[in-house]
């Protein structure tokens, strides 16, 4: 399997700020969790989202989210968060994610994000040291 069809996985273990007064995640909280996982799953390509910004003047930036939610996050559970791209496109990077407790899915999302400079916020091609590693 390339490095781009892998499933990234981030361990989330789920904290009295992530829920109500019943213990439930809170709904905003998934989409923090997603944002940790992509971070890190760019991390694993070699770059930070600082470095991106330094070195190549970029940022990535979420044109849109579709989730589903399936069933809810409780207190103190230990949550994997995974991403993996779907489809790269100039500017555009289309991502899965999921969050599941063990094998039980609890939220299934598409995520697009859209590369832009940083300057200006403008779309700009996906830097080629990224889309190099993002080939099938």
């Amino acid at each position: 399997m390339s490095k781009r069809h892998h499933v990234f996985e981030l361990p989330v273990r789920v904290y009295f700020q992530d829920t109500d007064a019943g213990g439930v995640v809170y709904h905003a909280s998934y989409v923090n969790f997603m944002e940790r996982a992509r971070t890190e799953w760019l991390r694993s390509f070699g770059y930070s989202n600082a470095q991106l910004m330094k070195e190549l003047g970029v940022v990535f930036v979420v044109r849109s989210l579709k989730l589903d939610y399936l069933r809810p996050a409780l207190l103190d559970d230990m949550l994997t968060v995974t991403a993996q791209i779907r489809e790269v496109g100039r500017s555009r990077i289309a991502l899965h994610q999921t969050v599941q407790r063990g094998e039980e899915k609890l939220v299934d999302a598409e995520i697009h994000l859209v590369c832009v400079a940083l300057e200006t916020f403008k779309p700009v091609s996906v830097p080629e040291v990224l889309r190099e590693q993002w080939k099938d």
